[in-house]
């Protein structure tokens, strides 16, 4: 199959990318939902009829954007659940109260650039956050995806992931000198590997994942990077931001298809020099070798199984 070209670019919102396709009865988690392209993307979904749960460390903050959209939507519900991806407590507890077939789980939350974090694992913050907690609780929802009999994951990634591969020798930068870029790039790495992995191995369970990058959005996210100098007009709203999230989730171009990375509503080409700052995968970010061995690296770190 080659890539994947839609009628959607740069331009499209989330509701003109979901509009036409209809949810009702479709259970969809997004993490990070309350802020953001997060809030966007539940709007989106919900509003086309699906069951959405938004899963965030806030909860004050989470029951205000759920009901502000409620007040929007005909169909669909927003629900709100306590998930910390770098509390393994709630990401259990989230995943042990969840009852049913999950149709969709939105990898969404992330932190970007922080100052030199470590979790009480010794873990460095972004790649604890981005790569190890969505990790986590993709394999508790293993389940639950499955049951669902036709499920995809969305990972939100980014063109970041052009500073750093998975560095394995040095994930939590032991022996060389902290970098936030760098950091945040390998997280990002990791998330599109994921997509990979995830797809080879649970496609026969009908499961499928992909990866994207949002574009250039100003959010919270960007308060320890220093801003935003894309030009502005490469710049994204946050209706924008969320489309290529909400076209991963439910165009049926991406029925049965995993392990991609889309940009702009596009399939990436890969490249190993981004053309421009915001088009492209490197190849690093799409190897099946270095996502297997994420994989087993990511089992070991949290003590986890996958039979």
């Amino acid at each position: 199959m080659g890539r994947i070209r839609t009628e959607f670019d740069i331009h499209s919102t989330a509701a003109e990318v979901v509009a036409g396709i209809d949810l009702t009865g479709r259970r969809i988690v997004v993490t990070g939902g309350a802020s953001g392209i997060g809030v966007e993307t539940t709007r989106a979904l919900a509003g086309a009829g699906a069951d959405v749960t938004i899963a965030v460390r806030d909860i004050g903050a989470g029951e205000r954007v759920a009901a502000e959209i409620r007040s929007m939507i005909d169909r669909g519900s927003v629900t709100v659940a306590l998930l910390d991806l770098t509390d393994h407590a709630t990401i259990d507890a989230f995943v042990e109260a969840w009852e049913g077939p999950l149709d969709v789980l939105v990898n969404n939350a992330g932190v970007m650039e922080t100052p030199e974090t470590y979790t009480p694992e010794g873990w460095e913050l972004q790649f604890a956050t981005n790569h190890l907690g969505h990790f986590a609780l993709a394999l508790g929802l293993h389940d639950a995806l499955a049951a669902a009999g036709n499920a995809r994951i969305v990972s939100v990634s980014s063109t970041a992931l052009y500073a750093s591969p998975v560095v394995f020798d040095d994930l939590f930068f032991e022996h060389r000198a902290y970098d936030p870029g760098l950091a945040y790039g390998q997280s990002k790495t990791a998330n599109v590997l994921f997509a990979v992995e995830a797809t080879r191995r649970w496609a026969a369970d009908g499961i499928t994942a992909n990866a994207l990058m949002p574009g250039s959005i100003a959010t919270n996210l960007q308060r320890h990077s220093g801003g935003d100098d894309t030009p502005p007009e490469r710049q994204k709203t946050t209706e924008q931001g969320a489309s290529t999230t909400v076209l991963l989730a439910t165009s049926p171009l991406l029925e049965g298809v995993g392990g991609r990375y889309f940009v702009n509503n596009q399939e990436a080409a890969v490249l190993d020099e981004p053309t421009d700052v915001l088009d492209g995968v490197a190849p690093y970010a799409l190897d099946p070798a270095a996502a297997a061995r994420l994989w087993e690296v990511s089992l070991t770190l949290l003590e986890l199984t996958d039979d």
